[in-house]
């Protein structure tokens, strides 16, 4: 069935098809929409336990997809453990100028140049606690919250799990990024079973420059003090994670991983998109932007190999990045990824996908 309405999403412009889908999702969080998703997509639970946290299964959603949290019920009976959603930005953004989004059909891939369009902290907050809005309650993400608010420390059971992806504003240099950084952290604890600092987006000018290890430690090293009295004010676990890029050469992913362990954070995702473009056929292959899909397997799959040998156990890894079958994922497992997430690869093989994978796993 998917097939037919991929040809269809693929008569539309990449953003347009987007659109669709979130609304298309964010309608499935309503009944009796939810109840007949959750039957068509259930999958077996295989548990796994990483950063204090209980997730049903190894399979997550990718930043990038559900940018503002507007569709995260909908999201949840897809199979995921865990939806991470962002990134998100202290301020509203539009984002870069259209068009910035392309469909590389005969490599399987995509390139974007979003840069970080966002609604907002304030809105992403009001999405996530129904109480800050005007308008009318979701009951059930109101009794999540409060439930939370309770038993901060309850192992999930059958919960979907929330990240939060955390971004700069486009306008803030990068001297004065850590207070982006301290400000969403604050604003997001209370909600987040784990936080994501994504520095390694391709698309925000000097974004990545925040990998190197003196900027990555000044960072970091602020982030863990303030998440820690956090943790006190909320009495509630606050993992943290960082987001790398797979271009990275071996002794820069190695610099950054030593900050990473450094600085007491609780994991690290590899990888975002790529700048590379070997062995690209479509037409589409010299927009610049991050590229994601098939072609980014290989490099996803090295990188988490030097990053599962450097870290040695001492810290959970994420792997996204290709991730296209069944196959793909449970080679990242076999390789030593705690968790995968998937985000281009549903879009070429469709929501099953997760189902799919956890059906071999």
């Amino acid at each position: 069935m998917y097939p037919f309405f991929r040809s269809l999403l693929f008569h539309l412009d990449p953003e347009t098809a987007h659109r669709l889908t979130l609304q298309l999702m964010r309608l499935g969080g309503k009944q009796p929409f939810f109840s007949i998703l959750q039957a068509l997509f259930s999958a077996p639970d295989r548990p796994v336990n990483a950063f204090g946290l209980r997730f049903k299964n190894p399979v997550g959603l990718a930043a990038g997809y559900d940018k503002d949290a507007v569709a995260i019920r909908g999201l949840s009976t897809l199979g995921f453990s865990h939806l991470e959603v962002g990134t998100v930005t202290p301020r509203p953004q539009p984002g870069n100028p259209l068009p910035r989004v392309f469909r590389l059909l005969e490599d399987e891939a995509v390139i974007n140049r979003m840069g970080f369009p966002s609604r907002g902290s304030e809105f992403v907050q009001k999405r996530l606690n129904p109480s800050l809005r005007d308008g009318p309650v979701d009951k059930v993400v109101a009794l999540l919250r409060r439930r939370r608010k309770k038993v901060p420390d309850r192992i999930q059971k059958g919960d979907v799990i929330l990240g939060i992806n955390l971004g700069k504003n486009k306008d803030t240099p990068n001297e004065e990024a850590v207070l982006d950084y301290l400000e969403l952290l604050q604003c997001f604890a209370p909600y987040a079973d784990y936080l994501a600092i994504n520095i390694s987006s391709p698309n925000t000018v000097g974004l990545r420059q925040l990998q190197g290890r003196r900027a990555l430690e000044g960072l970091l090293t602020q982030l863990d003090a303030q998440r820690r009295l956090e943790e006190k004010r909320l009495e509630k676990r606050l993992p943290l994670l960082v987001k790398l890029a797979p271009d990275l050469t071996e002794g820069e992913l190695n610099e950054a991983l030593d900050v990473i362990l450094g600085a007491r954070m609780d994991g690290v995702i590899v990888t975002n998109t790529t700048l590379a473009r070997e062995g690209l056929k479509s037409e589409h292959r010299g927009e610049t932007g991050g590229l994601s899909g098939r072609p980014l397997r290989l490099r996803s799959e090295e990188v988490l190999r030097q990053t599962v040998g450097y870290i040695d156990g001492q810290i959970p890894v994420v792997s996204v990045g290709g991730i296209m079958a069944p196959e793909d994922a449970q080679r990242r497992l076999d390789l030593g990824a705690t968790l995968i997430q998937l985000y281009t690869g549903l879009i070429y093989q469709g929501p099953g996908l997760v189902k799919r994978i956890l059906a071999k796993h």
